[in-house]
């Protein structure tokens, strides 16, 4: 699926398209859990065939059938998950889309706290990092871990909570759609200070 964010400007709101940009390492990771848990499902099925009179039996078809539909829902969502904002006149829509559902979320641009880059959260360096006898990848899996577990670069608090969308979109790609966010929402979308150095950048770039 397309990586490419995308902008629709309309008369009274811009919607944000950010597709999926889920990191291919994670998608073999994803495909991994897919293969394993229905392998222990086949195995599970080759144990209950033939189908026979025995209660045991059924129940391992039954959880076979079971293991292969939860493996594949998962996949599915996961691979397939797209996101879009759509910022109104008066607030702000996150959507979240799968194969199987919908998941959208309404908030008030005066109920909104500054925007913030969140990026990947902070972590403590692990002590072999840099050194040439990390053969077993220890930085490496962290990083893995921390990417599966991210739930967005982007945040904001909103009513004592705090709010992270905007999945595998980083600096570079951030900078950009923010800016155009505050093209659009003016003085309405407030900003951590970590963008105002970003703006002045954006600016200087259009008036060359």
């Amino acid at each position: 699926m397309s990586k490419k964010i995308t902008y629709n400007w309309g008369d009274s709101q811009l919607l944000i398209s950010l597709g999926n940009r889920l990191q291919t390492r994670i998608k073999i990771l994803f495909l991994a859990e897919f293969l394993f848990t229905t392998g222990m499902a086949t195995i599970f099925l080759l144990q209950a065939l033939p189908l026979s009179g025995k209660l045991a039996h059924w129940v391992a078809a039954c959880g076979a059938s079971v293991l292969y539909l939860m493996a594949s829902y998962r996949l599915l969502s996961r691979l397939f998950e797209t996101e879009k904002l759509l910022l109104g006149k008066n607030d702000l829509v996150i959507v979240r889309k799968t194969p199987f559902s919908i998941h959208s979320a309404r908030y008030s641009w005066q109920n909104m706290g500054p925007l913030h880059y969140a990026g990947k959260g902070h972590k403590t360096d692990h002590p072999l990092k840099g050194h040439s006898f990390d053969y077993f990848g220890f930085e490496t899996h962290e990083h893995l871990v921390q990417s599966l577990h991210h739930n967005g670069n982007l945040c904001f608090s909103y009513e004592g909570y705090t709010v992270n969308f905007a999945k595998g979109v980083y600096s570079w790609d951030a900078e950009d759609m923010v800016y155009i966010m505050k093209l659009y929402a003016g003085n309405t979308l407030r900003l951590g200070p970590e963008w105002e150095q970003m703006l002045q950048a954006q600016e200087m770039g259009d008036n060359q």
